[in-house]
């Protein structure tokens, strides 16, 4: 055993010469010898490749792997040896000061080595490194703990009632009190020993609650997955380099140890994290079949193919051709989310008088997205503060709704159901992107109040009921013409929302098309009621949708002039002479959005006018039911002003929309002086 011990020692100094881990371990030395300050502990991170490691010695590579705590033991002995032989650390008096903490690059992608975090049962007693994946669910504030500290014998006799005979270093998975207490004896006279205070070192440590991912599924509105498991959060321990790398709501692959942190009569699973990796998710390279022919057979037109998109979505909730603006817009928020910072969000915030067949259609479209959530009322929307539950008294973070729909799309439902702070407070992020938690310091046991700004990356969903809406608040009478009452819900509030859509459901008499939807729906639930259900199905649109978000698209100078146009002459035509404008700042970055987006669902890179006259028909048409008509006096719907049932139908569309171009280049002209567009000789 001490020859195989011997020879691993061997290896694994020819490892750190050949991998540049010695040179770096050199440098870390001459810091420490630089400071010529005493330690209890010298800390030193090495880095290990398995691969290149195995190569040369599978016996070491395997100790790394299944018993990384001897493994330590070895490179410590090895690195001890390095410093007295070169003199590198001239206070460094025994190898138990020397504390080597390895980190592996990457584990092997065997199921072996895979931590699942809703499996049963979680494997903590083996003490190896396993990888694991998930998403951080609550995130507690930095704290202190004890990296290693001296002990000396309380009988000023005894050999070891000075030097560093005695050592304590933390261990993955120990508490504080298995590093620091007051019942160790000397093993020479079984005297009490005696923390010497000086000599402790401390680090920092965060706790981490993590989610197996899997919770995303359980969290959608709808889903055709009908398995059933139990998923709960489990902790990680992110100690002094690794403090803060992680953000919460975002998904991350880890390598750690497992462990179980005993606390009083409670023991908790956990993992000593020593690697943090973010998961970015991957589209799709491609789009289905079935969609490419589609593109080909419209690639004539720049509206034709995103009409029909919206004609045949979700016709497993809705009847093709029912509530197509509506489904429009729901394709055009789906595209438009992302997780990168400053992205182009799309909000939609839905007038109807039908409120369970929108909350079905709603539900269905959260479904297409790897993060769509929709929020459960008894819970908080955003961030919340509460006490870290492992006894350290310090402050945990926990996420809501809100962040973990991170690049997707949170639906909150009802939003009449929602009091005045809470739409308050909608309001604050929706204008930001951002929430502010705040952490008495007092309550936490900190010295100081703390205030932690968190990014809220997500497209919000919410509608209104109309029938409730009027029983609630007296109307108006003074509307203007086309002006809904949304009075229930606070102005500024409906300003952040990037669209306003009414959606007005065909009467619902014995004939209508959505009555036999549902009817037949009701008792055949896994029915294919019609033919587009089987060539385009959810997953297909999944995948469009996948591909579709993951499209870099550009302004075209016409459509950047189009937009700017529109913008200025709205805000000189929608004035009131105790306001000003009516047109908040922010219709211009919707407009903007809308525009990409639509260029998105084509699956083009670059904005055409066709896209930005499609934004501002849209974005119209909400101006419209929130403060009336305006000199450009767009239909009702604009956008869909006829049923599309054919070729013939599509082609008329086309031309009413080319009408609406030259009309919309007649209103710049009229109410945009200073902007000029040449109108197109057709």
């Amino acid at each position: 055993m001490h020859h195989e011990i011997q020879k691993m020692r061997e290896i694994s100094l020819v490892y750190l010469d050949r991998s540049g881990g010695l040179q770096k371990f050199v440098h870390d030395c001459k810091k420490y010898n630089d400071s010529k300050q005493s330690y209890a502990v010298y800390r030193f991170i090495i880095s290990i490749n398995p691969s290149d490691i195995t190569e040369l010695d599978a016996a070491l590579g395997n100790c790394i792997l299944h018993n990384p705590i001897q493994a330590a033991q070895i490179f410590q002995s090895v690195c001890f040896i390095a410093i007295k032989t070169l003199s590198l650390i001239e206070q460094l008096q025994t190898e138990a000061q020397v504390s080597i903490l390895l980190k592996p690059t990457h584990l092997p992608p065997l199921p072996s080595y895979v931590l699942s975090l809703s499996a049963f049962p979680f494997n903590y007693t083996s003490q190896r490194f396993y990888m694991s994946e998930g998403i951080a669910t609550a995130m507690g504030t930095v704290t202190k703990y004890t990296q290693g500290a001296r002990f000396l014998c309380t009988e000023e006799t005894c050999p070891f009632s000075e030097g560093f005979s005695y050592i304590r270093v933390h261990l993955p998975g120990a508490t504080e009190s298995a590093t620091v207490r007051n019942d160790f004896v000397c093993s020479l006279c079984s005297s009490p020993l005696q923390e010497d205070m000086k000599y402790r070192v401390l680090g920092d440590k965060q706790i981490v609650e993590m989610i197996d991912a899997k919770v995303l599924n359980a969290l959608k509105g709808y889903s055709n997955d009908k398995s059933h498991f139990m998923i709960q959060t489990f902790t990680v321990f992110l100690r002094d380099e690794l403090v803060n790398k992680m953000k919460i709501g975002n998904h991350y692959k880890i390598i750690g140890i497992p462990a179980c942190v005993q606390n009083g009569l409670q023991a908790t699973a956990c993992i000593e994290v020593n690697s943090v990796q973010l998961c970015k998710p991957n589209g799709p390279s491609f789009v289905g079949d079935n969609f490419k022919y589609l593109l080909s057979l419209t690639s004539t037109s720049c509206w034709k193919f995103t009409a029909i998109l919206a004609n045949i979505f979700a016709s497993q909730v809705v009847p093709p051709g029912t509530c197509n603006t509506l489904k429009l817009t729901i394709l055009l928020s789906l595209v438009q989310t992302c997780e990168k910072e400053n992205a182009d969000y799309l909000d939609l915030l839905i007038v109807t008088s039908d409120t369970l067949v929108i909350d079905r259609l709603l539900n269905y479209s959260l479904c297409l997205l790897p993060r769509g959530i929709r929020h459960p009322p008894s819970s908080d929307i955003f961030p919340s503060v509460s006490k870290d539950k492992h006894g350290t008294g310090s402050a945990s973070i926990q996420a809501c709704s809100a962040v973990l729909a991170k690049g997707g799309v949170c639906y909150i439902g009802d939003l009449s159901s929602y009091k005045k702070d809470k739409l308050e407070l909608l309001q604050s992020v929706l204008e930001s992107r951002m929430t502010t938690v705040f952490i008495p310091g007092k309550k936490y046991g900190e010295e100081a109040d703390q205030q932690v700004t968190i990014s809220v990356q997500t497209n919000f969903w919410s509608f209104v009921d109309v029938d409730s809406s009027s029983k609630k608040h007296i109307q108006k009478e003074n509307f203007l013409i086309g002006q809904m009452d949304v009075s229930l819900i606070p102005p500024n509030l409906l300003d952040v929302f990037g669209l306003l859509i009414y959606n007005e459901f065909p009467s619902c008499r014995p004939s209508s098309p959505l009555v036999h939807h549902i009817l037949k729906k009701a008792i055949n639930p896994e029915a294919m009621l019609y033919k587009v259900s089987q060539q385009f199905q959810m997953q297909d649109f999944e995948e469009f949708i996948l591909f579709a978000r993951n499209l870099h698209v550009e302004l075209s100078s016409e459509a950047e002039n189009l937009i700017q146009g529109y913008y200025l002459a709205s805000r000189r035509v929608r004035r009131d002479s105790l306001h000003g404008s009516t047109l908040s700042a922010s219709a211009l970055k919707i407009l903007i959005s809308l525009s990409k987006a639509h260029t998105k669902l084509s699956l083009r890179n670059k904005v055409l006018e066709e896209d930005a006259l499609i934004a501002i028909l849209l974005l119209e048409s909400s101006l419209t039911l929130k403060h009336g008509k305006s000199a450009l006096c767009i239909a009702p719907n604009p956008v869909f002003p006829f049923d599309l049932s054919d070729e013939n139908s599509l082609q008329q569309r086309d031309s009413y929309l080319m009408q609406c171009h030259q009309q919309l280049l007649k209103f710049i002209a009229a109410y945009g002086p200073g902007i000029h567009i040449n109108p197109n000789e057709e």
